[in-house]
Parts: C-alpha cells; sequence; structure tokens
C-alpha cells in the first residue's frame, strides 16, 4: 500500500477494458493510424512516380513520363537544414531545393508544438517499423527491453550522426551552400538519393536486414537508436507545450500507460512527460482506463472525479484535433511553397537529359 486515498474512480465513457472500440470516432489510435496510413500511401506514390520521372530521362525521353513530385523534396533532409542556413543568412529563398527546406521547417513546428509527433502521426519509416514490430510480437508474443547500461549508450548514437550531419549541413556558409547546389551532384541529388536504393550495397543491405530484425523484437529499434531526423526534432520538442500529464490522484497504478508506451517512457511514474523520447502518439492516453487522468494537453487533467468540462475546455488534445493539426501544418507548408512558386525545383529539362543519364559518375 502507497497510502494513497483510494475513491471509486469513472471508467472512460464508451471503453470496454478500459480501451475504446477501434471504429470508435474518439480513439486517437484509429486516427493516427490512419494518418500513418494516408501519408505512407503518398509517399508510396511519390516513390514510384519519381521512379518513373528519373526514367523518363534516363531513356532519353521513350518511356512514360509522369511529372517530378514535389514532395520528394522531403526526402531531402540534408539539403532542407542548408536551405535553413543560406535562408538565415541572406534573409532569401533558396535556388534551389526551397521545398526541402519548408517541409523540414513544418516537421520543426510540428515538434515545437506537438512533440515529436512527426515521428509517430506522419513519418513512413516510423510506420513501417511499427508495422515490423506489431509482426514481431505476434510472432514472438511480447517486445524486449535492452538492459539500460546498453540502453543509454546506443541511444546517443542517433545523436552523434545528428552531429555530423550538422556539421555537414551548417559548416558552409551561404555562397557555398549556393554553390553546392547549384552544383551537377547539388542538382540531381534526389536522383542520387533515388540510385541509392536502386543500387544499394552489400554493406547497406545487411545493415537493413540487421535493422529490420531487431525491430521485430526491440520496438522502433531504428527510430529509438539510429534516426538522426528524430534527434533532432526530439531537441525542438523540449519546448513543446503540449505533454502528456497524469493526474496523480485519480490515477490507480494500473501500470498500463508505461506497459504500452513503444518509446518505453515510465508514464506511470511521471506527473508531465517531458522527454525527447516521446512521439505524441497517444497510445498511453489510449490505454488509461480512467477518465480525465492522462491526457495530451496544455494543463494537468482534473481527475476522474472531475469530469464535468467538456473535453476542449481541460486543453486536453483529441485524437481528431492532433490529425487537423499535423496534417493542418503539412499542407499549409507545402500551400505556401506552391504559393512561392518554389514547390518544383526550377531546373529546366533539358539539363536533365544531360545529367541523370550521368548520375552515377556524378560526384560531390
Amino acid at each position: 500500500m502507497n497510502g494513497k486515498k483510494r475513491t471509486r474512480w469513472q471508467r472512460r465513457p464508451g471503453t470496454t477494458g478500459g480501451k475504446l472500440p477501434w471504429n470508435d470516432w474518439r480513439n486517437a489510435s484509429t486516427w493516427r493510424r490512419a494518418t500513418q496510413f494516408f501519408l505512407l500511401a503518398i509517399n508510396i506514390y511519390i516513390g514510384v512516380a519519381f521512379y518513373y520521372w528519373v526514367r523518363y530521362f534516363e531513356t532519353g525521353g521513350t518511356s512514360v513520363y509522369i511529372p517530378r513530385p514535389g514532395g520528394i523534396e522531403g526526402w531531402l533532409p540534408i539539403a532542407g537544414l542548408m536551405n535553413i542556413r543560406y535562408t538565415l543568412e541572406t534573409g532569401y529563398l533558396p535556388p534551389i531545393h526551397a521545398a526541402s527546406m519548408l517541409l523540414l521547417v513544418a516537421f520543426i513546428v510540428v515538434s515545437l508544438l506537438l512533440k515529436k509527433s512527426f515521428c509517430s502521426w506522419l513519418c513512413p519509416v516510423g510506420t513501417l517499423s511499427e508495422l515490423i514490430s506489431h509482426l514481431g510480437k505476434k510472432c514472438f508474443g511480447r517486445h524486449f527491453t535492452l538492459p539500460r547500461w546498453l540502453d543509454l549508450p546506443l541511444l546517443s548514437l542517433k545523436y552523434l550522426l545528428l552531429s555530423f550531419f550538422l556539421y555537414i549541413a551548417l559548416s558552409m556558409p551561404a555562397q557555398g551552400i549556393q554553390y553546392f547546389l547549384m552544383s551537377a551532384y547539388g542538382m540531381i541529388i534526389d536522383v542520387k538519393m533515388l540510385d541509392f536504393f536502386r543500387h544499394i550495397g552489400t554493406a547497406t543491405l545487411v545493415f537493413v536486414a540487421v535493422i529490420s530484425i531487431m525491430s521485430l523484437f526491440i520496438r522502433n529499434a531504428w527510430c529509438r537508436y539510429l534516426c538522426p531526423y528524430g534527434a533532432l526534432l526530439g531537441l525542438f520538442s523540449l519546448l513543446s507545450p503540449f505533454k502528456i500529464r497524469r493526474n496523480a490522484e485519480s490515477c490507480i497504478d494500473c501500470g498500463k500507460c508505461a506497459k504500452n508506451c513503444p518509446s518505453a517512457i515510465p508514464v506511470d511514474r511521471l506527473i508531465q512527460v517531458r522527454t525527447v523520447e516521446c512521439t505524441g502518439c497517444m497510445t498511453c492516453v489510449e490505454s488509461c482506463p480512467v477518465a480525465s487522468t492522462l491526457t495530451f494537453s496544455l494543463q494537468t487533467p482534473p481527475g476522474a472525479q472531475d469530469n464535468g468540462k467538456a473535453l476542449w475546455r481541460q486543453t486536453a488534445l483529441s485524437g481528431v484535433v492532433m490529425t487537423i493539426l499535423v496534417l493542418g501544418i503539412l499542407f499549409a507548408a507545402i500551400g505556401y511553397a506552391v504559393y512561392a512558386n518554389v514547390w518544383d525545383t526550377p531546373i529546366p529539362e533539358h539539363m536533365y537529359f544531360q545529367l541523370i543519364p550521368k548520375a552515377r559518375m556524378i560526384g560531390h
């Protein structure tokens, strides 16, 4: 016994065993999965369309032509970082790959407001990592947690990778960035990225296989230990006003929130979840059986005995609102890029006819 005065707690309305049905409109996990699969489908389309666009120039215009999808810029985070440096130094939008910067800024804004929710709501790699983890749990019945002495050093790896990429992206002055991105390599950096996957080396293939196998046993192994993109957004997420918050008075100490947290955060022992590992996925919120005890909000929830306020007055975010916010920020950035006429990279087709067939021979 911990001495806490026990009162009859109020179960969340509409729940069975503390959980909402998957098809209940209030279920945040359902909204998150729908958003994830929506973005995954968009990225699959972007990848396929970009492949056919590249093939058109590789074949000298004899194959099927599909316009270059502007969303491919979202896969160029280093170019995005370089262009942020360029814009901050010059005050102007960069002449090339500006959309990569605007998309990166959108994801940073999402993290500043809503924790690292890009990773759990929008990122296609995060979605695939989750699917592999779910498969692993179905096959083996559980996930495994590394001991703290091993987990902590591994957590630092993504920050080492982030430091390396930040040095590459931010060490050059604006003039050097412009020179690099307007070079032959910089103009087709998106094609070089595609070639990396089309002509994947043995070492890279082994690495991908190892990470995939690890993800079967350890939840989101890539995201947790190696993703520098997530590391960057996690640092910005420390400033987020919205956090997972717990009312200790109405909490029944069932531990379901901590058990189900994909990031292995001890939510049941915290009043506010401040860690950079929180992705705002709201899995813990959906796991809590007690009304108004665990929320993703601006303020500590009122507790099960004070649940008379409407949800919006409790400053808590629902799955519907999270979907609107994360997608709204993303499409606002895309809308601005289209308005500023920088969504499509302004490189004439005759340059692509010259450069893309020789892409594998073009170096830095």
